[in-house]
């Protein structure tokens, strides 16, 4: 599977563990983020996720700032993204089943490093369930 990656300061080293745990797995990873735990802007790094994802590029992106708000708005600016904050694992599991959610925004600053990996593997795991949810997602975008 190909994923994108992005974060600001405050998701660094949240985005390190994903990154290591998802290529020991064999994804391939885009890591659009920041390395540093200097103060940057999240927008810098959402865009580029969005852009992956709104280009067929990857399959799905993951974002993550302090409160995932700034970074979920971000991404959701992007024709064909569907931006989930998630801060537990059964939110996560909901975006993918209900709302065919295909970028994941986790807020570092709410959630644990293994909470964030387990709602990234769920989220990755879960199939979109289609029937009166996607009727519900096709209202969605603004044309």
């Amino acid at each position: 599977m190909k994923i994108a990656i992005g974060n600001d300061h405050a998701g660094t080293s949240y985005k390190q563990k994903i990154v290591d745990h998802l290529e020991a797995e064999g994804h391939e990873i885009t890591n659009y983020g920041t390395n540093e735990d200097g103060s940057v802007d999240y927008p810098d790094f959402a865009h580029p996720v969005a852009s992956d994802v709104e280009h067929g590029k990857v399959d799905f992106g993951i974002v993550i700032c302090g409160s995932g708000n700034g970074i979920a708005m971000s991404v959701n600016k992007h024709q064909g993204v569907r931006g989930a904050l998630c801060w537990i694992k059964e939110i996560a599991v909901l975006a993918r089943e209900h709302n065919n959610a295909n970028v994941i925004a986790i807020p570092a600053r709410f959630t644990s490093e293994n909470q964030a990996l387990d709602m990234v593997k769920a989220f990755l795991s879960t199939d979109f369930e289609g029937g009166r949810h996607k009727r519900r997602v096709d209202k969605i975008a603004c044309s």
